[in-house]
Formats: C-alpha cells, structure tokens, sequence
C-alpha cells in the first residue's frame, strides 16, 4: 500500500498520469492516502474532471475523505475551472464529514473562483466565510487573479493587505510590479521597486533544470555560462522563427515598458525554462519525452510557447514549477 502510493505520487510528478493511474488500478487496498495521492495526480494536470470522478469513486468506497483530500479536489477544481464542483466539495467536507475549513481550503476556494473571473464572490467569500485574520497566502491568491484579469484598482487594494502582512516576501513586490507592468504603469512599477529596494529585498532568481544522461543541467535567465551557450543560442533563434510561422506571438506585457517591443521578445525569449527545452531537444531522441523543474512559477509566455514547442517538435514536455 505504501509503495504503491508512492509510486502514484512519483508518476504524477513526473507527468506520467496514465502510469500513475495504471499502479492505483492495480493496487488491491487502497486507503485515504493513496485515493488522494491519485486525486492530486490528477489535479496538478489539470485533469479536473477525472480528478471529480475519483472523488465519486472514493465515496462510493466509503473511504472517509479527510481535510487533505478536500485540498486535492479543490485544487484540481481550481486549475480546471470547475467552480460549480468546487463550491460542492466545499459543502460536503463541511456538511456530510464535519471537516472545518483550513486556511488551505480557504486559498483553494479564493483561487478557483479568482481564476475563473468570479473576482466579487472570492472578494465575498473572503469577507463572510473566513473568520479572523485572512491568511497571507490567500490575498496571494487574490492577487495573482486580479493580475489574469486586470483588475489594477482591486489588485491595489489587495496587495496593501498582502504587504501589510508580509512586508518582507519579495514575492508580493515581484506579483505586484508584474500587475502594473500589464497596466503600462511603468511610473507604479518604479515605486514598486524602491520600496523592494529601501528594504533590501531582491527578486528570487529563476532557474531551471533538465537531466539528460544522468547528469543534471541548470540553466538561468539569459544563460551564457553553459559550455554549449552558442549552439543553444542559435537554436532558440531557430525554434522562436518556427514558433511564428505557426501563430506564436509572445507575451511581453509583464516585461520592463521602457524597453522597445523587439528588446522585450529577445527577454522573454531567454528564461530558463526555454533554454532548457531548446537543450532537451537537442540531447535527446524524438521518442523521448523532456521532463524539466523550475523552482519559480512560470510565466503565461513560457507557458503558451511550450504548447507551440510541443506541437511542432511533436514532443511530450513536461515542466514542474514549485506550485
């Protein structure tokens, strides 16, 4: 039961969901633990339905979901846009298990109804379900909604409880330029930076990492230091010219406004996890999937352009970030 549990959660988080599912098909005792750890397989891949349906399952099971299954199936309800199946699973650990809320819970709910654009029910929810001091992490939550949808008078208001309770998380500054950057704000994103600045606080540097031939590769923003920075560099370029011809167009507006359109493209044009794909494609044969780990959240560019990669490259990519 336990190395079968294990395996579910290393298959999932290595982007093999089927192989994941296939071991929870196989195991002949199945607790709380590995019903959750094949929920959350599920809801980090955004497959919110099948994640829903597992849930169903588990019920049917009469296996007692507990506080951290309720997290999976609201996350999963969150990245799959399932709002209407999020406010149930939030009813029922509430009226048929008797499970109170907890402030993971509580970021969850404010995150899936953020991303769907219900920004006045998650300002509403945060008003009237939590009780007390709203958690810090759920004002992130908050904030990063109203960065997807543009909300910068919200997003104003949001960020000064955020910074309120954590002055000192470089993190909040970053989300909050990147939300005035969007606006063309340029003159907000500058006081943005000497508040960082006047409190010492610098922005986490991004990396990524790819192994390929048991030897780990890491790569940053505008990495030159590889042995290899010439021929990786000539390949982006290629691949970016690939990209257009199929309708890429990339997505500069949290990139620095004072730099011209052509300098932003060449800047989102270098993160890491870039760099990292363009490297997979060129160690590893066209059969083999690319597996790579950022330690920050990616940005929408990179995310978009994966998709691209993966489709003319025809592919399978897989990319963690820390979230």
């Amino acid at each position: 039961l336990t190395l079968g549990t294990a395996l579910i959660d290393m298959y999932a988080r290595c982007g093999r969901v089927h192989k994941a599912r296939a071991v929870f098909d196989k195991m002949q005792q199945k607790n709380v633990v590995a019903w959750t750890a094949m929920i959350a397989g599920y809801g980090m891949h955004g497959f919110g339905l099948e994640a829903v349906q597992v849930f169903s399952e588990m019920r049917i099971s009469e296996t007692r979901p507990n506080d951290v299954t309720f997290i999976a199936v609201l996350s999963a309800c969150a990245h799959a846009g399932l709002v209407s199946h999020g406010l149930d699973a939030f009813k029922c650990m509430q009226k048929d298990y008797y499970l109170k809320p907890r402030a993971e819970h509580q970021v969850c709910m404010v995150d899936m109804l953020g991303r769907a654009g219900h920004l006045e029910e998650a300002v509403q929810f945060i008003n009237t379900d939590i009780q007390g001091e709203v958690p810090a992490a759920v004002w992130t939550a908050m904030l990063g909604a109203c960065k997807m949808h543009n909300k910068l008078e919200l997003g104003e208001e949001v960020a000064e409880h955020l910074l309120q309770a954590e002055p000192n998380n470089s993190g909040h500054y970053v989300l909050l330029s990147n939300l005035y950057a969007a606006a063309g704000r340029t003159d907000k994103v500058e006081i943005v930076r000497s508040m960082m600045k006047s409190r010492g606080l610098k922005k986490q540097p991004g990396y990524s990492l790819i192994e390929i031939g048991n030897q780990a590769h890491l790569f940053c923003m505008g990495d030159r230091i590889h042995p290899e920075t010439m021929e990786i560099h000539a390949e982006m370029e290629v691949l970016m010219w690939k990209l257009r011809e199929v309708g890429y167009i990339p997505e500069t507006d949290s990139v620095l406004h004072e730099l011209e359109e052509e300098e932003r493209e060449v800047a989102v044009m270098f993160h890491s996890e870039k760099l990292a794909v363009v490297y997979g494609l060129m160690k590893t044969s066209h059969e083999k999937p690319i597996r790579i780990l950022k330690n920050l959240r990616m940005c929408s560019d990179c995310h978009t352009a994966m998709k691209f990669v993966s489709v003319i490259s025809e592919r399978e990519i897989t990319i963690r970030d820390k979230h």
